[in-house]
C-alpha cells in the first residue's frame, strides 16, 4: 500500500468491481482506450492486476481517496506489455473515472508510483505508452519528467484499428523532475 497526502494506492477489492465496471462503460474514459467494456472484461482486468501483484509485488493498484474511501480508478506499475517496445521494462499507467479528472489525482498517484518504483525496484527506467490521441496522458507524462521516445512509437497489436498508433515515453532513474535544477 502506498499513501500520499490525498490518496491510497492498494490492492484490488471485490468492492472495486462495480465502480471499475462503471468506468469501463463511460465513453469519455474509454475514448482513447477502446470500446466500452463488458462486465466480464472489467472483472478479468481486476483479476489480471491481482495476479500481477501476487507475482511481482506491484501492479496497476486501485486508487482510493483518503478523505472518504471513494474509488477513483487505478495507477501503478507493471511489466511492460508483450509485443510492444516496452516488453521487458516496467510500465507506469493510470486510468481515473471522469469525475476525478483535472484535480491532480493522476499526477499525485503517478508520482507516488514512480517514487515507489525507484525505492523498491532495481531498474534503470520506467516507460509509458498511450494512443496518439491521448494528449491528456501525454501531458501527464511530460509533467512527470518523462521524455518521448519516438523511435519506439508503434502500432499496438491488441488495440482496435483507430487506436493502434501509440507513443512511448520513458524516464530514467535519477532524472531531474520538472521544476528542479538538478543541483543541491
Amino acid at each position: 500500500m502506498i499513501e500520499t497526502e490525498r490518496l491510497i494506492l492498494r490492492g484490488w477489492r471485490d468492492s472495486d468491481r462495480e465502480p471499475f465496471h462503471a468506468m469501463g462503460q463511460d465513453e469519455r474514459v474509454m475514448a482513447t482506450l477502446g470500446p466500452v467494456l463488458w462486465r466480464d472484461e472489467t472483472d478479468a482486468m481486476i483479476d489480471r492486476m491481482t495476479r500481477i501483484l501476487v507475482a511481482n509485488g506491484f501492479t496497476f493498484w486501485a486508487v482510493e481517496r483518503r478523505a472518504d474511501g471513494a474509488f477513483l480508478g487505478f495507477c501503478g506499475l507493471k511489466p511492460g506489455a508483450e509485443e510492444t517496445p516496452i516488453e521487458g521494462e516496467i510500465e507506469i499507467g493510470w486510468r481515473l473515472a471522469h469525475e476525478y479528472w483535472g484535480k491532480g489525482y493522476a499526477r499525485e498517484a503517478a508520482q507516488a508510483s514512480l517514487d515507489w518504483g525507484w525505492a523498491n525496484l532495481d531498474i534503470a527506467g520506467i516507460a509509458a505508452i498511450t494512443t496518439v490521441g491521448n494528449v491528456r496522458s501525454w501531458g501527464l507524462m511530460k509533467r512527470l519528467g518523462m521524455v518521448r521516445a519516438p523511435q519506439d512509437d508503434f502500432d499496438h497489436p491488441k488495440a482496435i484499428e483507430r487506436l493502434r498508433p501509440h507513443v512511448t515515453y520513458r524516464i530514467a532513474r535519477g532524472a531531474v523532475k520538472p521544476g528542479e535544477t538538478g543541483r543541491n
